[in-house]
């Protein structure tokens, strides 16, 4: 039987309380906010869409760019060719040409900082299976297919406006992590703030990314702007012991897209916290036992738990114990037993498992036939009333 113990749980633990933080109305038409350090969202605003990421996608071949430098496929001193189809791409370049032959740092310094449209189609012919950009595109595709990112599909390496390129907000925040976490080395280029490359186009030396001066702890990563697209930005930044990983696109315009993402940063660690829940060990609720020595065994987490909360403090967060029960005895200290399901408000729930507290023999004799009369008891009280004869 599917057991709930909510009466009470609060009570136990009242620093559980919480008031909905203010709902962030963003201008960009999607958006996905996360707070990396709890996995918490604490946005999402169409962000499963398939949209055209423009320069944002760059972060796909970065990312196989640095799995190659890991694994010994490439160097950072390696200097690679520039063909002729990667020197004919307009827009944000590094304004390579055919007689250079470009070293492999500054190819992937050019791309963070520069945006350069020409740079990762150097990459991409040299990591591509058949040599050129397209199959590179497929091999991007698969790639993120296998990183879980579900809905983006690549044609080409840089974002170029080309049919069927195509990203959600969520899986550019994945992959955004997968950069953080998998590429803590490299990750530091991000919050590069200029780039001069060769002397070339003194012009051009600086990264757009607009929080990168602020001192709100911005360290990356990248913009994105086409026609089609609008104005994007998938930006992280880091306060004191939290990571926030946010995604917007489809701003009219870049200083938009700049006030835009300095108010979710400030709001996102403004207006949440992450408060302690439960400590290790320690019962949260007790389980109903079936045929032990005792009628009932502690629940604790094995280890300190805590989540990120709405700051404010006025109404009850919900939290229930489920658990399939009355457990049968034997029961071992340890032994998963149930889970704590705290939903706060207006953040998507969590939950805990929970372990027993204790060891619970199975009862003896006497333990067995009280139990199976309480059984009995329970029974004859959950059976409806015989119904009386009013007469007529």
């Amino acid at each position: 039987m599917r057991r709930l113990i909510t009466a009470g749980f609060a009570l136990a633990l009242p620093f559980l309380l919480a008031l909905p933080a203010a709902a962030f109305e963003t201008r960009a038409s999607s958006a996905f906010v996360i707070d990396q350090t709890t996995g918490t969202v604490l946005l999402n605003k169409n962000a499963d869409q398939m949209l055209p990421p423009a320069s944002m996608s760059k972060l796909m071949t970065l990312y196989i760019a640095f799995e190659a430098l890991r694994d010994g496929r490439l160097s950072l001193d390696e200097k690679l060719p520039v063909s002729q189809h990667a020197m004919s791409y307009g827009g944000s370049t590094m304004f390579l040409d055919t007689t250079d032959r470009v070293k492999v740092e500054d190819l992937i310094r050019g791309i963070i900082v520069l945006s350069g449209n020409d740079a990762c189609a150097v990459i991409a012919e040299a990591l591509s299976p058949n040599g050129t950009e397209a199959g590179f595109a497929r091999f991007m595709t698969q790639r993120a297919q296998q990183l879980g990112m579900t809905n983006s599909t690549f044609t080409n390496s840089n974002g170029w406006p080309q049919a069927g390129h195509r990203m959600s907000m969520r899986d550019l925040a994945l992959l955004a992590n997968k950069l953080i976490t998998d590429f803590p080395s490299f990750y530091p280029l991000f919050s590069e703030r200029e780039f001069i490359f060769d002397g070339r186009a003194p012009q051009n030396t600086r990264n757009r990314n607009p929080l990168l001066a602020l001192g709100i702890g911005a360290d990356g990563l990248k913009t994105g702007h086409t026609q089609e697209a609008g104005y994007g930005l998938i930006g992280s930044a880091k306060q004191r012991d939290r990571r926030v990983i946010f995604v917007i696109s489809g701003l009219q315009t870049a200083q938009a897209r700049a006030e835009e993402a300095e108010s979710i940063v400030n709001w996102a660690f403004r207006q949440f916290a992450v408060k302690p829940v439960a400590k290790a060990g320690t019962a949260v609720a007790s389980a109903d036992v079936w045929m032990g020595r005792d009628q009932k065994v502690p629940l604790v987490p094995l280890e300190d738990v805590s989540m990120l909360m709405p700051v404010t403090s006025q109404e009850d967060v919900k939290a229930e114990v489920i658990y399939n029960g009355p457990i049968t005895a034997p029961i071992s200290k340890d032994q998963k037993i149930a889970e704590l399901v705290i939903t706060p408000p207006g953040l998507p729930e969590t939950r805990i498992p929970l372990f027993a507290g204790n060891d619970v023999p199975a009862g003896g004799f006497t333990s067995r036939i009280g139990t199976v009369a309480q059984l009995l008891i329970e029974q004859l009280n959950e059976q409806p009333a015989a119904p009386t004869d009013q007469g007529s």
